[in-house]
């Protein structure tokens, strides 16, 4: 049995542990939450959610992207979320490495350049900022008040919120 055969029969047995339910589809807190795709980061036991109460946007870095900015465009202006938590964290792998190393990697195995941005960066604090800014300044994105960072701190579990001068 392979892990995605195993994952299933996991599945099944979840599934058939729980009572039938339906969810809305709009999240009850009106919350979206940006992360990283570390598997370090549960999200959900961390911050003490449940299903159906929140979207969860996971890439690596938890950086915000154009396809971040397209999904929190739509959690709003079709899913009635109102708050934005960005969420980036100790000892991330996107610290680690640089984009023209990356990208120049990427390049030498395949051939050909990445179109997309790689999006490293070695200031965790510095990059929550920035990516605090380009949600707040987005104009696809109606509600930008209330849009905070913070960095999880994967040995203590604990979230630190960062600030942006100027911006609050």
């Amino acid at each position: 049995m392979d892990v995605i055969d195993e994952l299933l029969a996991n599945n099944a047995a979840f599934a058939a542990s729980l009572p039938e339910r339906h969810f809305d589809l709009r999240p009850s807190r009106r919350l979206a939450i940006v992360t990283c795709m570390d598997s370090r980061l549960d999200v959900f036991a961390a911050l003490g959610l449940h299903d159906g109460e929140a979207h969860v946007l996971r890439n690596a870095g938890g950086v915000i992207t154009d396809d971040v900015i397209r999904s929190l465009a739509v959690s709003q202006r079709r899913l009635g979320t109102l708050t934005v938590m960005l969420i980036h964290h100790t000892d991330c792998g996107m610290a680690k490495l640089t984009d023209d190393g990356f990208r120049l990697e990427l390049q030498q195995a395949t051939g050909v350049a990445p179109a997309f941005a790689i999006e490293s960066f070695a200031d965790v604090d510095a990059d929550v900022r920035q990516s605090v800014l380009r949600v707040r300044r987005s104009p696809f994105v109606p509600h930008r008040d209330a849009v905070r960072g913070f960095v999880y701190d994967v040995d203590t579990h604990r979230l630190r919120e960062i600030h942006v001068a100027g911006e609050d």
